[in-house]
């Protein structure tokens, strides 16, 4: 294995360990608030812009995963499949658009949306969170401090996503994201936000299902459906758990 993958490897290990000892409250309060709006019959929902769309899609409708995870999609920003790509620069710096987006989805007062924003700085996760706060939705912000404190923020407001949203959970990558330098090259690479974010993700819905578990209520998790009787086991959740499920 080479130095630089090595050191990468490294880095993002250190980065989770960090996560592990230095977000473990903000993980905690998060999937409390998640659990408790499992346990009144609320919906849980995910949101973010272009790659930090991923961590989000990376915890929906998958074995072993927590069935109740709805996430937002919005044209221009959900996928990397729009054409040109960089359109998606522009569109989530559109003042404006987050309302749009809101105000056609199916999320009520006393939901739980969490917000993925690695910056923070760009207008439609800023207004996503500002909004749904002010509509009465718990908002569960998951950015990187350091990189989101090193840049300007691109809404009239001044504010950051994390100003707006009632638990904040960072990811621990620096400003600009990527992790590793070498001579003959004068911008850093490789970015970690990826993996840290879809990381926290994970522990989101792990400490959700624990909590439910230990308010004894058993949690809707999908088994693999390669797995015999597992699209029997889905199809009955998917079921009974219809009016708190938007992505079937």
């Amino acid at each position: 294995m080479s130095k630089l993958t090595s050191e990468y490897i490294e880095g993002v290990i250190a980065l989770l360990k960090q996560i592990e000892i230095e977000e473990a409250s903000a993980i905690d309060q998060a999937s409390q608030l998640i659990a408790e709006a499992v346990e009144k019959g609320n919906r849980i929902f995910g949101f973010g812009c272009s790659h930090s769309s991923l961590p989000i899609q990376d915890v929906v409708y998958r074995a072993g995963g927590f069935m109740l995870m709805n996430p937002i999609y919005a044209p221009g920003i959900a996928h990397l499949d729009v054409h040109p790509t960089t359109m998606t620069s522009g569109i989530e710096k559109l003042v404006g658009y987050a309302k749009v987006i809101l105000d056609n989805q199916p999320i009520q007062p006393g939901d739980v949306l969490i917000i993925i924003s690695v910056s923070g700085r760009n207008a439609v996760p800023i207004e996503m969170a500002q909004l749904a706060r002010e509509r009465g939705v718990k908002v569960i912000g998951v950015t990187s401090r350091k990189y989101s404190q090193g840049v300007e923020s691109r809404h009239p407001s001044g504010k950051k996503m994390h100003d707006f949203a009632d638990v904040v959970i960072d990811n621990k990558v620096g400003k600009g994201d990527a992790m590793l330098s070498m001579d003959g090259l004068n911008t850093k690479f490789t970015p970690a936000s990826g993996i840290t974010s879809a990381a926290i993700m994970h522990c989101l819905t792990t400490a959700t299902i624990e909590k439910l578990l230990q308010k004894g209520i058993t949690p809707p998790v999908f088994i693999a459906a390669n797995v015999d009787g597992g699209a029997e086991h889905n199809q009955k959740l998917l079921t009974e758990y219809r009016d708190r499920i938007f992505y079937v």
